[in-house]
């Protein structure tokens, strides 16, 4: 090999290698915090407070799962099945509700209609916190303050899931078909429903996706609108179980046991949905 030949071989080598580097340690910074919630949740409360925390002694992941459905009465079970109704539901039909509006700014003309797209775009930039207070108020004075509909109302509605519903309305659905669909002599609503639909399945899973795990993960909004335990979902069950360890350490290892169950349904969503996922982020970048 020349000189020139490596001269010109080394820099790429060294980016190489530079970016193999960065990529080892986002995924270490990723998976250590992972790794630790696992060992953790696997030993007893001694062991857990011990400084070695890779020791082989103190396994009792069985007595910790044990203790996380029996503490306090099984409020545990209750408070997953919460969320699964709040998170899957949720997603679902908040998918659904972004799709239709993202299809229906990408396909009709109607008045102010990028003025209007131009708004959702605004919303996507105003913080779910922010929104709180005044989510508060409009659920109290329709009365349902500490109800199930409370958290589960706000949820559906995601200027984000629109923004992306317009965007694979564009990259999935053509125009063409929808002309032929109209000469067959199909309404408006059977077009959708039967043709862009079916069309848009990557880009609904992709939506469904980011709505289950934003929703999953919910907890200023369920803080301020609930104050019975039977309708907390486990990020704030769990909250408040960690705020009452420190007068009773026992509930130190549930907690720990309950989180990590907790991202378990997150991590199979995506694993059955990524072949779905990762179709759906590439809508528009290829004519």
């Amino acid at each position: 090999m020349s000189t020139t030949d490596s001269s010109f071989l080394r820099p790429r080598l060294l980016g190489r290698a530079t970016v193999n580097v960065v990529v080892a340690v986002s995924v270490l910074y990723t998976l250590l915090p992972v790794l630790w919630l696992v060992l953790a949740a696997s030993k007893n409360r001694d062991a857990l407070f011990s400084s070695d925390l890779l020791s082989v002694g103190g396994f009792s992941p069985v007595r910790n799962l044990q203790d996380l459905f029996a503490m306090d009465g099984g409020l545990y079970s209750r408070w997953y099945l919460n969320s699964l109704l709040y998170a899957v539901l949720g997603a679902a039909v908040g998918a659904l509700l972004s799709v239709a509006c993202g299809y229906a700014f990408d396909k009709y003309r109607f008045q102010h209609k990028e003025k209007l797209f131009g708004l959702v775009l605004a919303a996507v930039m105003v913080p779910q916190t922010v929104l709180a207070l005044p989510l508060y108020l409009m659920a109290s004075e329709a009365g349902l303050v500490n109800t199930f509909w409370a958290v589960f109302i706000p949820v559906l509605f995601n200027p984000f899931g629109v923004y992306l519903g317009r965007i694979f309305s564009r990259g999935y659905v053509p125009d063409e078909v929808l002309e032929a669909a109209r000469v067959d002599g199909a309404g408006e609503l059977t077009t959708y429903v039967r043709v862009s639909l079916r069309m848009l399945g990557p880009g609904l899973v992709t939506v469904f996706l980011f709505q289950l795990t934003a929703i999953w993960n919910n907890f200023f909004l369920p803080m301020v609108m609930l104050s019975d335990q039977d309708l907390y979902p486990v990020s704030l069950g769990l909250y408040q179980w960690n705020s009452s360890a420190s007068v009773s350490p026992e509930y130190y290892s549930v907690v720990i046991m309950g989180s990590l169950l907790a991202v378990l349904p997150l991590i199979l969503a995506f694993v059955l949905l990524q072949r779905f996922w990762r179709s759906g982020l590439t809508a528009g970048a290829v004519k």
